[in-house]
């Protein structure tokens, strides 16, 4: 059955859920320089209390501050951070290479054994979009896939009619039907993460030797959060990379 085009999807949302609030101690307070998030200020904080500097004595903004953490590559402070980001719009095959990030993340994925995925969206790969012999292709490929689900899933909740309770028949049906759906299909995933470790993951993963899709992602995270801590991720570039699409590159490395 064709699918419509709504049901195509060719680019990530990323939507922020959380993020630090930091509650300064009265009897430390800290001689601030400068606008700052406080996510960023939570880091000063805990840096200076290594050693007791709240005072400031260098004048430094929290950007400075922060510019001079990353490039010592003192990152352990970064980790006071975290921010939590809903991922839409990106494929079972991304978030498979995702989750192998472990250091400093957490991760909450869309059950297939629990949601019914008759009406589930795909993900085009970057590489197809604007080929119309590849896209039409890959269309076909996935609504047959789609349609194998469907006959599936009708088919096992009949054989197991015999299961009383209908909530767990429907998830006998479900987990195995979705043996037949591919790596498109796209799935919604909950990531919270320190800033130290986004860092990480948005050096490896926007960078040019990245795969398209995860690479697409990780520079969309990226300028959601410069927006967030831009002093945590001020000396990230997005740039055209050789293969005319968008990569990022990283002035301190794995700080």
């Amino acid at each position: 059955m064709p699918l419509p085009d709504a049901q195509i999807l060719r680019a990530p949302t990323v939507t922020v859920l959380a993020r630090p609030q930091f509650l300064e101690p009265a009897h430390l307070p800290v001689q601030w320089r400068g606008e700052a998030t406080d996510g960023e200020r939570l880091a000063e904080f805990a840096g200076r209390l290594c050693y007791m500097s709240q005072h400031n004595p260098a004048g430094r903004t929290t950007a400075e501050y922060l510019e001079n953490i990353k490039a010592q590559g003192h990152g352990s402070v970064l980790e006071h951070a975290t921010y939590a980001l809903l991922l839409e719009g990106v494929s079972r095959s991304l978030t498979h290479e995702l989750v192998r990030h472990r250091a400093g993340f957490a991760y909450s994925q869309l059950s297939q054994r629990y949601v019914d995925e008759r009406d589930a969206c795909f993900v085009m790969p970057p590489a197809i979009i604007g080929d119309a012999a590849l896209e039409a292709a890959w269309r076909g490929q996935v609504e047959g896939a789609l349609d194998s689900y469907v006959a599936l899933v009708e088919a096992l909740m009949a054989r197991y009619g015999w299961v009383e309770d209908k909530v767990h028949r429907r998830k006998m049906a479900r987990e195995a039907a979705r043996g037949v759906l591919p790596n498109s299909t796209e799935t919604k995933i909950v990531v919270t993460g320190n800033a130290r470790a986004w860092r990480t993951v948005l050096e490896l993963r926007a960078s040019e030797a990245a795969e398209l899709e995860i690479r697409r992602l990780a520079v969309a995270v990226l300028r959601v959060l410069q927006g967030e801590a831009p002093a945590f991720f001020s000396d990230f570039a997005v740039y055209v990379a050789a293969d005319r699409v968008e990569a990022a590159r990283v002035t301190h490395h794995k700080v």
